[in-house]
């Protein structure tokens, strides 16, 4: 099977998610026009290392107290809750679990899973680990990589040129007598933005084609939590660097889909394309637009948790399904060890779904409600918030007073209406269940400064 891992990639950066979007991805709509392309894909968790801990165990970060990217340090108004910034030893991930069953199990790209080298791929069940390690950045995009897991390449080579040529190269090498788990993490579209000069010119020249290159780039400002810095937020599409990199990520996963079926895999391959959260529109360059949904990368609105989420089964193609089911990052160890025929982790509380029913017979999964919990200050401007997704009513309550927002996500996909005063008996029951949530996840919550103001807690704190 392939897992194909895309980083701070918005739903609307793809084709098939958006007809009018300025990128160009005719790979990966070629891949939901074989599959089964989900319009309510989340990740587990608006930044990086917790939604990559949830896709990795099947489980929220919130369990192990990883609830912000490792590394993160930042504080507002409040501290922000105790956080480990590693994924613990004793967590089965799915390419450990795939392995005791006989898989070969390959990663390539970025991990951002722990600082300590005992927490890097080779050690969390992977037989070969590409250019995964500590950061959640790439040290450069183009070689020399500055990567202790990638040697350099020729001056000037691309990373994401190089790491799709390392996957082919694994598949091709690969024992040909065994299943395989390849797990290909994009470092794109994660900032530092740079590209091929050649492709940043053809968006260039696109944008100016367009009329894009004139006019207004930003909308209304989001209410940061930074006070006195206010965000602003993108509302078009023309970021030429932005454009480029997402071209060159979607040409990488044409060259891996092509080598499957020159090898004839795509007849017994389980192929998966998602990314770890929303695209990055309110800070570090504010390169994309994520309308019609609210905020970004770093934020509990649509915009920071909704990501593309792809999977093509073997054999026959599916006519481009789609579906509407809400499926999250959690759901991929689940799934996957189902199409494996693996059984699930002994003694671990796994919170995905197994999605193989949904995708062959179109059978929905007994789920009540997703969550989310981030309390943490986030650099992109997001403040510190948890949600709760039933059917189509999200709960979104600030840690920092407890105050919470409720939106009806089908009839205001935006965001933009909060109910929460006119549906107090919703509210009520959305936010008991979010809070036994808490206690059965162990949550941890905003600390207050040293001689400073006590944060809200929920009652049971």
């Amino acid at each position: 099977m392939v897992v194909i891992l895309a980083d701070d990639l918005g739903v609307k950066d793809l084709g098939c998610y958006n007809k009018g979007t300025f990128y160009e991805t005719p790979n990966l709509d070629r891949l939901a026009a074989q599959g089964v392309r989900f319009t309510n894909g989340y990740a587990s968790c608006p930044v990086c290392s917790p939604s990559r801990f949830g896709l990795m165990t099947g489980r929220y970060a919130t369990r192990a107290d990883a609830t912000d990217w490792f590394g993160a340090k930042r504080g507002g108004r409040f501290q922000p809750a105790q956080m480990i910034h590693h994924m613990p030893l004793e967590e089965v991930t799915l390419a450990g679990r795939l392995r005791e069953t006989g898989y070969q199990t390959f990663f390539v790209g970025k991990w951002h899973l722990g600082e300590d080298e005992k927490y890097w791929p080779e050690h969390r069940g992977f037989d070969t680990n590409v250019a995964g390690w500590m950061r959640g950045s790439p040290g450069s995009y183009f070689s020399p990589y500055k990567n202790p897991r990638l040697p350099d390449g020729p001056a000037g080579e691309f990373l994401t040129d190089r790491l799709a040529s390392e996957s082919i190269a694994l598949l091709r090498s690969r024992d040909k007598t065994r299943p395989f788990l390849l797990y290909h993490s994009f470092y794109q579209v994660h900032t530092p933005l740079r590209a091929p000069a050649e492709l940043i010119e053809k968006y260039k020249a696109k944008a100016e084609k367009l009329g894009l290159d004139r006019g207004e780039d930003f909308g209304e400002e989001e209410q940061s939590w930074q006070r006195a810095q206010p965000r602003r937020v993108r509302i078009r599409q023309n970021h030429a660097v932005y454009a480029a990199m997402v071209e060159s990520m979607d040409t990488a996963v044409g060259r891996i889909l092509d080598e499957l079926g020159k090898q004839g895999l795509l007849e017994n391959t389980l192929v998966i394309f998602t990314s770890d959260n929303g695209g990055l529109s309110t800070s570090e360059g504010h390169p994309t637009c994520n309308l019609p949904y609210r905020g970004g990368k770093g934020w509990m609105y649509e915009g920071g948790l909704r990501v593309p989420y792809i999977a093509r089964l073997p054999g026959a193609a599916r006519d481009g399904r789609v579906c509407d089911t809400p499926v999250c990052g959690i759901d991929l160890l689940p799934t996957t060890l189902a199409f494996a025929g693996a059984a699930l982790p002994a003694n671990r509380e796994i919170d995905g779904v197994n999605l193989m029913p949904l995708l062959e017979k179109n059978e929905a999964p007994e789920r009540d409600a997703l969550y989310w919990h981030y309390p943490h200050y986030g650099n992109q401007g997001g403040f510190p918030s948890s949600a709760i997704r039933m059917g189509d009513w999200k709960l979104i309550e600030r840690l920092e007073d407890g105050r919470v927002h409720l939106y009806n996500l089908r009839a205001d996909i935006g965001e933009k209406r909060d109910l929460a005063s006119r549906e107090p008996e919703r509210v009520a029951e959305m936010r008991a269940k979010l809070h036994a949530w808490y206690k059965q996840t162990g949550a941890r919550f905003l600390e207050p400064k040293p001689g400073g103001p006590v944060p809200w807690r929920p009652d049971d704190k």
